[in-house]
């Protein structure tokens, strides 16, 4: 199918989601995820109706960015984040993905130059070749980066095991979920955390179903 097909068709299939969803009610951000892609498509993609996309390499993202800067696009890094490469992109990006550690959190404090919003990258599956914090460090992670005034937690990411069935993805999304419930009720100023950022190309309806607020989505796009 052509792009502009395959997002209708991911559209419909986010709609259906929500319906079947105990969560209907919150809206769900769509981000195609450009990494595998150029330029062009990636401009398709937005002209079919898609305005947020994410990258997870310096790189491609300034690549991207400079080349698409009259989109209207809200942008996503999604990836790993060095922190001698934090002051190239932390004040061109909407939303970072992956706060993985304290360290960063405090890199992007020192360069930027407005707040910007995070997610907590969060290591929910016990994964040991997974980047992110373990649930049970959560409680002292909260309390440094409630001590920064750049850094806003809008909510949690994580990603889910490739081998995963549809139990243990219901599993993993609901723990998330629940987390991301505990955070948002100790109202910490700058830690609202309302938001939940996972789900996938291959997972995302069922990340939907249990209250995913914004979706990762690359290869159904373009595939």
């Amino acid at each position: 199918m052509s792009i502009a097909e395959n997002v209708k068709d991911i559209l419909n299939k986010v709609d259906v989601a929500k319906a079947t969803s105990a969560y209907s009610n919150q809206e769900v951000q769509v981000i195609a995820v450009t990494k595998y892609v150029d330029v062009v498509k990636a401009a398709q993609v937005v002209e079919a109706g898609i305005h947020h996309l994410a990258e997870n390499r310096t790189d491609l993202f300034l690549e991207k960015y400079e080349a698409l800067e009259d989109k209207n696009i809200t942008w996503h890094f999604i990836g790993n984040l060095q922190r001698r490469k934090v002051k190239d992109v932390i004040n061109r990006v909407d939303y970072f993905h992956a706060l993985d550690s304290i360290k960063l959190a405090k890199e992007i404090e020192k360069r930027a130059t407005h707040i910007i919003k995070c997610f907590l990258e969060v290591n929910i599956s016990g994964e040991t070749t997974k980047h992110g914090f373990s649930p049970k460090d959560i409680d002292d992670v909260l309390a440094e980066i409630s001590q920064l005034n750049n850094v806003e937690i809008v909510g949690l990411m994580t990603m889910a095991p490739i081998s995963a069935d549809d139990e243990q993805l219901d599993n993993i999304f609901a723990s998330m979920r629940q987390l991301q419930t505990e955070i948002a009720a100790k109202g910490i100023p700058n830690i609202p955390c309302t938001e939940l950022s996972m789900g996938m190309s291959r997972d995302y309806t069922r990340a939907i179903q249990q209250g995913a607020t914004f979706v990762r989505i690359g290869t159904a796009f373009f595939e």
